[in-house]
């Protein structure tokens, strides 16, 4: 069909996926070039995303006003993961040093977390930011393992943990039974959190699912059983719509899963996603990050919006 990249398309595995869709939308590849791109953010007042280009060592800023692409940050300490807090701030997951920090509105870099009880953290990967001002980030180990996206190191740790870092700095270990941390996102109100385990990558059998937890009110968490495995590759990041629905990253696109963690339908891509976001004036344009290109498709859904209710 005229204006369909190849490669792409819509697969509805439920016929209500066809309900998130709109008919003559199709997806659009905004730009190319990069190595390994992932962490897509929006940030509305400025109407651009940033989003990482992990083995080249820098961020990327698309204009949504112009359309143009531009250097944001290089280099980023191979920067990974982003988010935006509620006062608008960039939050930022670093491999080469380790650390997950946040941009100050004077462009000054504060750094949130480095280290656990002394030692050094593997590689931050992904970053939520909850209502209350904590901030959430998984540590695997993959900016440590080779130089490619990182330094190769050894881990001080020892592990691979999701943490939680309060408005007062302290920083805990929230869950220590996965075997690569990766993705991570609350439900739209905050009582669930989500979690990749992208473990399958370096282990025979590994997990390739997204599990969920119960969060209590004082930040701890329960539960965790498996919400949904991988079909295709593996879960990396991922984002909610306000009907709760998680769309997420895959080796074939984008995998769209009900609140129940069954498989609605799929975003064909042609290239191997490892993020999305959800950006525009109505967070109803989905962002994916494939391998070397950056897409993006409207959607007849909208995003959950990291800066609260209207």
């Amino acid at each position: 069909m005229f204006g369909m990249i190849d490669g792409t398309g819509f697969n509805a595995i439920d016929p209500s996926f066809n309900d998130c869709l709109i008919g003559h939308a199709r997806v659009d590849r905004l730009w190319t070039g990069a190595r390994w791109s992932e962490g897509p953010v929006w940030f509305a007042a400025g109407r651009y995303l940033l989003w990482s280009d992990i083995p080249n060592n820098r961020m990327l800023r698309w204009d949504e006003t112009d359309g143009s692409v531009s250097t944001f940050r290089q280099p980023s300490n191979n920067s990974n993961g982003h988010s935006v807090d509620r006062q608008g701030r960039l939050v930022s997951c670093e491999h080469l040093s380790r650390r997950v920090t946040r941009t100050e509105p004077d462009g000054s870099i504060t750094v949130i977390a480095d280290s656990y009880q002394g030692k050094r953290l593997n590689s931050p990967n992904d970053v939520v930011v909850k209502s209350d001002g904590s901030i959430w980030f998984t540590d695997p180990s993959y900016g440590i393992m080779m130089d490619y996206e990182g330094m190769r190191a050894p881990s001080e740790i020892g592990a691979c943990h999701v943490y939680r870092v309060d408005p007062n700095g302290d920083i805990r270990i929230v869950a220590d039974d996965y075997i690569k941390p990766n993705g991570l996102a609350f439900s739209p109100d905050e009582t669930q959190l989500y979690i990749a385990d992208t473990g399958g990558t370096h282990m025979p059998d590994g997990p390739a699912h997204i599990r969920r937890h119960s969060v209590a009110a004082d930040g701890t968490l329960s539960g965790g059983n498996v919400f949904a495995t991988c079909d295709s590759g593996f879960f990396d990041g991922f984002r909610l719509d306000t009907d709760g629905r998680i769309w997420t990253s895959a080796a074939d696109g984008v995998h769209c899963l009900s609140t129940g963690g069954e498989l609605l339908g799929k975003i064909l891509i042609p290239e191997f996603v490892a993020n999305v976001c959800f950006g525009g004036e109505k967070l109803n344009r989905l962002f994916i990050c494939g391998t070397t290109s950056l897409y993006a498709v409207y959607l007849n859904v909208n995003g959950v919006s990291p800066y609260g209710s209207a």
